[in-house]
């Protein structure tokens, strides 16, 4: 009755707003699109029929001539990038969810502004969320070199609809030659660490051959969102000879409006299709219902050792830790290891199945990744890169704590109370 008393400006606002915040909670609450393979592929993961199958459903060329080397932790990885970067002749392109100030991002912003000075092309896409505490100032020794930046959606009224969906790449690509692709920013906590928070734990691909030209286009495309602008020409797609003997997949994912995504296809035709192992390291440890049927799945019906590590008691999300912990149940009961890393967070987000396949990149096995972050991963059919990334597996296992199903039904009433609290914010973490 009061409303009807009211100009109606004011109803016209209140109905706006209403909608607004109804928008909003079905952005942030709406369910995830439940998945199911009908049928696993009835070949063998060490066929070509299979990879052919991947590459199809992954929407990706099948790249055979790619060199893949693993660059374990900061302090390897932050070199090599730095490297590269200082040897561009012609363009470098960064997209990143996060470029944390700090002495890391200092160093990256002092190479890319020399390179621009030289006449290097020097694009960055960073994620408006991710990236928040950045700000244009501090990219100005870069900018005023020639360089550009470009922010990912940022928080305009016009781009709300979209404001749930986020740039989680972490991708850098050097004159169309040379290619990084993982889970790990730009970020001093990457590299140097404090008494109670130890540098963290992380890993990357080194890439060189026809792959690095979908990483690439992989670019190009969050860069035409940022600054509507297309790169192309010869410089940024050079002709690529044959680099190494790594069958590789570039995994380019984007939900589409109906929440389905080839991270999603990924993950869940590899895990569907596993005989002997599946060895998952993951920051974020929150799969979805479907996801979790599935890896039952393969323990019951096919006899799969799965090994999960997760992060310990250095996570830098407590809560995200803790609603993780609600799912172990049904896993542990059913056979599946899990282990918490216990000296740093654990931010490597890798993937080995049947000792041929390695999948690193940006997803994480939670519902931002699978249905409303923009990710890219590199799936290799090899399997002397797989027993590579197995060594770094191994002896992060050897620095865990397993976690029994015993020891997970004896959790306290705290934790369980603060596992539903989780519950109620999980298709956010």
């Amino acid at each position: 009755m009061i409303l009807v008393n009211l100009p109606g400006f004011d109803l016209i606002a209140i109905v706006a707003i209403a909608f607004l915040l109804l928008m909003l909670f079905l952005a942030l609450f709406e369910p995830g699109l439940r998945y199911r393979i009908a049928a696993p592929p009835a070949v063998a993961l060490e066929s070509e029929d299979f990879l052919r199958i991947l590459g199809a459903l992954a929407n990706s060329t099948i790249h055979r001539n790619t060199r893949i080397e693993v660059l374990t932790n900061g302090e390897v990885f932050y070199e090599a990038e730095l490297e590269a970067i200082r040897n561009a002749e012609h363009n470098v392109n960064i997209e990143a969810y996060i470029f944390q100030k700090g002495r890391v991002a200092h160093r990256f912003i002092e190479a890319l502004a020399d390179r621009a000075r030289a006449g290097v092309q020097v694009n960055l896409v960073i994620d408006a969320v991710g990236s928040f505490a950045t700000w244009n100032e501090y990219f100005e020794p870069l900018t005023s070199a020639g360089g550009r930046v470009e922010w990912y959606h940022p928080i305009r009224l016009h781009t709300l609809p979209r404001i749930n969906n986020r740039t989680h790449r972490e991708l850098i690509i050097v004159d169309g030659r040379i290619g990084f692709i993982g889970g790990a920013g730009v970020g001093d906590h990457w590299l140097y660490g404090r008494r109670k928070s130890p540098r963290w734990r992380d890993t990357m691909f080194r890439v060189e051959g026809d792959a690095v030209t979908e990483l690439q286009s992989t670019f190009v495309e969050n860069w035409v969102e940022a600054s509507g602008e297309v790169l192309t020409g010869i410089d940024y797609f050079p002709l690529l000879e044959s680099a190494g003997t790594s069958k590789a997949l570039v995994v380019d994912s984007s939900p589409s409006v109906g929440e389905s995504t080839r991270a999603r296809f990924l993950y869940q035709t590899l895990i569907a299709s596993a005989r002997k192992s599946i060895c998952i390291a993951t920051p974020y440890f929150l799969p979805d219902r479907s996801a979790r049927k599935e890896l039952v799945r393969a323990i019951k019906e096919r006899g799969v050792k799965i090994k999960i590590i997760t992060p310990g008691k250095k996570t830098d999300h407590l809560l995200t830790r803790t609603s993780s912990r609600r799912l172990f149940g049904p896993l542990l009961r059913e056979g599946a290891q899990i282990f918490e890393y216990l000296p740093a967070m654990l931010h490597a987000k890798v993937m080995l199945v049947d000792d041929v396949w390695s999948v690193v990149g940006s997803t994480n096995l939670d519902n931002r990744s699978f249905g409303l972050n923009d990710e890219v991963n590199l799936a290799a059919f090899d399997g002397q890169l797989a027993a590579r990334l197995q060594e770094d597996f191994t002896r992060d296992l050897a620095d865990s704590l397993e976690i029994t199903y015993e020891q997970w039904k004896r959790r306290s009433l705290f934790e369980r109370a603060h596992e539903w609290l989780g519950w109620v914010l999980e298709r956010q973490q």
